[in-house]
């Protein structure tokens, strides 16, 4: 990370820390957002599987293993638009590429409240998989649910397989390959997404290229499958100049009813009867 982006993201958090506010709620219009932030501040509950995913977060932390691994995102070379393959360690990728438990944590609570609102299986897709800590969080939620995840790296794929399996998770289905070719190009019979067009995304988690064009064509792809109810959750909305501009171009979307910012993440939700509002709140 250069300098420049070190006194970028510092910048960032010293904004959002003096901007945002913490007060469970209080100000938010419509009683669903509100009990949702309720839910996701002040829940205490520690759920049963947090432990098991927690531990194979410092089993990763712990591994000296090198894979090699295909980068289609901001660590491409820019110059020539190719994926750059390098030999990376198991550990390094742990404690730099994993989400933070708090984060993982959250989308836990919120997979569990959609899931009681809307009283049915939710379908879920996340875009970059990397080690499969988030995508665990995501599904164990409840196994009724699906969860679909693409990933550029095979070999970031296999180890997410590997996490899966020792936490005995079984709602999950994989789609390995570029996410520009898997998600964007792939003929409806091969891409998870385009089987039953009708069938909404309840939930969608981006957190694959942090540049401002792949997140734009992300979102716009998977916003044809948003519904009033669906929540979709951008990751690293203050990573780069990129990725706040997209964030602010999103919310200004018209399909967009109101987003939340919590510096991490962003919260997006398309319900009509919302104000359009972007609140910017601290966990």
């Amino acid at each position: 990370m250069t300098l420049k982006q070190q006194l970028y993201r510092v910048g960032t958090y010293l904004r959002h820390l003096f901007t945002s506010w913490n007060t469970g709620g209080e100000g938010i219009h419509s009683p669903y957002l509100f009990y949702l932030v309720r839910m996701l501040i002040y829940d205490q509950n520690r759920y049963y599987c947090w432990s098991d995913i927690e531990q194979e977060r410092r089993r990763l932390l712990r591994s000296r293993e090198t894979i090699r691994v295909v980068d289609y995102g901001t660590g491409g070379n820019r110059q020539t638009d190719k994926p750059i393959t390098e030999e990376r360690c198991l550990q390094d990728i742990a404690a730099t590429s994993l989400e933070q438990a708090m984060v993982g944590q959250v989308l836990f609570r919120l997979v569990n409240y959609l899931g009681h609102v809307q009283q049915r299986p939710l379908r879920i897709v996340e875009l970059g998989t990397s080690l499969g800590i988030t995508t665990a969080y995501l599904a164990m939620a409840d196994s009724r649910n699906s969860v679909v995840t693409y990933e550029g790296s095979d070999a970031l794929m296999s180890q997410a397989k590997e996490v899966w399996k020792r936490l005995k998770i079984e709602n999950i289905s994989t789609v390995q390959g570029n996410i520009d070719e898997t998600l964007l190009r792939a003929p409806a019979r091969d891409n998870i997404i385009g089987v039953g067009n009708e069938a909404p995304i309840d939930i969608a988690y981006l957190d694959a290229n942090h540049t401002y064009e792949a997140t734009m064509r992300y979102y716009t792809y998977l916003a044809r499958y948003a519904q009033p109810h669906s929540i979709y959750i951008l990751d690293d909305i203050h990573h780069s100049e990129q990725m706040a501009r997209a964030w602010r171009e999103i919310g200004q979307r018209g399909e967009v009813s109101t987003t939340m910012d919590f510096y991490h993440f962003g919260l997006v939700f398309f319900d009509p009867h919302y104000l359009k509002r972007h609140y910017t709140l601290r966990l």
